[in-house]
């Protein structure tokens, strides 16, 4: 579903990702970790085409993000940590914007949009203008707009910040949904237990460099999450 090989981004002197390489399959969840500065937004913007990078491939779905970005953007979607909306529209406004902007039927949309709105309580304001919301309304907002296109990949960044314990335990179920019906799923995340227990695979990158990546029982070995964690940080920082 999503295929990384030899990504390389810069910014003057430094690299920001250094040739790093990945796979995800469909029906995996991998989570991204690494400090901040890591490479981990850089990499994910880089996979959703908003980012372009000095060289390597990008493959989504077997399309190379940089002959065929629009049919890359068609089979994916993207969480960024802060939604950026445009807050003059109301919430329903803004969903059906995003909705004719990929082509969803009116009926599709419409059952979409019942189902995600009422599983995280947002119907009641979706009249609301989104210059009203609070970050973790946004945050519902975004990720209902994320789903209504029914993407075969899915690209977040930190999506568990800002929400409340029952809509997270709500993504979570989501996102393993999807993957259990072919979809994949890359997210970045801080929080090594939500990944130790959620994850397929993981990633984990330093410094732009992929440190390690596979399957959660081949990083971790018998040891947890967070220990390998800090051990990868403290070799790479030598």
């Amino acid at each position: 579903m999503l295929k990384i090989t030899n990504l390389t981004k810069t910014y003057g002197s430094k690299a920001a990702v250094d040739n790093l390489t990945l796979t995800i399959s469909p029906g995996e969840i991998c989570g991204f970790i690494g400090h901040n500065g890591a490479g981990k937004t850089t990499t994910l913007k880089a996979v959703c085409g908003l980012l372009r990078f000095d060289s390597g491939e990008i493959y989504v779905d077997g399309r190379s993000v940089k002959s065929d970005p629009m049919g890359c953007k068609r089979a994916l979607a993207y969480l960024p940590d802060n939604p950026d909306l445009y807050e003059f529209l109301s919430g329903i406004k803004y969903l059906n914007f995003v909705a004719d902007v990929f082509g969803v039927s009116a009926k599709t949309r419409g059952e979409r949009i019942e189902k995600y709105a009422d599983m995280f309580e947002l119907t009641g304001d979706l009249a609301q203008p989104v210059s009203a919301y609070s970050h973790g309304m946004k945050q519902k907002l975004a990720l209902i707009s994320a789903l209504i296109h029914e993407p075969k990949l899915m690209i977040m960044d930190e999506p568990f910040v800002g929400l409340d314990p029952k809509a997270a335990f709500q993504i979570k179920q989501i996102m393993r949904e999807k993957c259990d019906a072919g979809g994949a799923i890359f997210f970045s995340t801080h929080v090594l237990e939500v990944a130790e227990k959620l994850c397929d695979k993981v990633a984990i990158i330093s410094h732009g460099k992929l440190r390690a990546h596979g399957t959660m029982e081949q990083v971790r070995g018998n040891a947890s999450l967070e220990s390998v964690f800090f051990e990868l940080e403290e070799a790479s920082a030598k």
